[in-house]
């Protein structure tokens, strides 16, 4: 028996196969978990359609996380069809093309608005609807990058949206914590999504990434495994952390100087 059989929790965030969310949901599908997905648009159904069904989730509802009507409806969806959930992932972030490249000093403010509103505040909307759904207490998770604690060229307003969301993730633990309701991060290294496409220069940094990180780079499934855990019975006392996941990358400071 799976250490999730009998809990139930929605994901916000896959979008294809290659998604970090996607691989987060695999895991806890192999420990038992009963899943719900959200996604944005209707290409992202027909991608992520055939991938719930080969987990056996039926479960599979449009919802826009920068419309309040539309989380309500979603997690009004949620309480009919599981009752209660034990967990919530977060994997959702945007910004717009042109404010991924080039100088930070141009950002828009539109596109500034937007990547706080998508990557961040909506987290903050989804903890308010999960609250009631978590009776006993539950866990969530959302995905970050160490672009938000360090300059990444290109990264740009992402950055600064990742750096409020690892506050917002603090704050929430704080505020729900009489809840019995621990919020968490996951700080993975560069991975191929969707997402990531976007970001000008990824694959050089993806590259370089894994030539300075003690064990290289990491995929979907190691952010998958670190899951299992930040979600479960195990990590139940931690809560308002921001778990790095990038084979080591975060702990280097100098190139290394003999390799050079």
């Amino acid at each position: 028996m799976g250490s999730y059989e009998g809990k139930r929790g929605l994901i916000f965030g896959v979008a294809n196969k290659n998604s970090i969310a996607w691989g987060i949901a695999q895991a806890l599908a192999e420990e038992g978990a009963t899943l719900g997905f959200s996604y944005a648009g209707e290409a992202l159904q027909k991608r992520i359609t055939p991938l719930a069904s080969s987990i056996g989730s039926d479960f599979i509802e449009e919802c826009d996380v920068t419309d309040d009507a539309a989380i309500d409806e979603l997690f009004v969806k949620a309480q009919e069809r599981f009752g209660s959930i034990d967990f919530l992932v977060h994997s959702i972030a945007f910004a717009p093309r042109e404010d991924l490249g080039g100088r930070f000093v141009n950002t828009s403010r539109e596109g500034f608005r937007l990547a706080l509103d998508i990557s961040c505040y909506s987290l903050v909307a989804l903890a308010r609807r999960a609250i009631p759904l978590m009776p006993n207490g539950g866990s969530m998770l959302a995905m970050t990058y160490y672009g938000a604690e360090k300059v990444t060229p290109n990264y740009n307003v992402m950055g600064v949206a990742k750096a409020a969301l690892e506050a917002t993730i603090r704050y929430l633990a704080w505020d729900l914590g009489n809840d019995q309701v621990r919020v968490n991060a996951i700080s993975a290294g560069p991975i191929k999504t969707l997402a990531s496409a976007g970001v000008s220069g990824f694959r050089k940094s993806l590259s370089y990434v894994g030539s300075v990180a003690p064990m290289g780079n990491v995929t979907q499934a190691d952010v998958g495994n670190a899951a299992r855990f930040l979600l479960g019975d195990w990590a139940r006392k931690i809560t308002g952390e921001v778990v790095y996941v990038d084979g080591g990358y975060n702990i280097m400071g100098a190139p290394d100087m003999e390799a050079a």
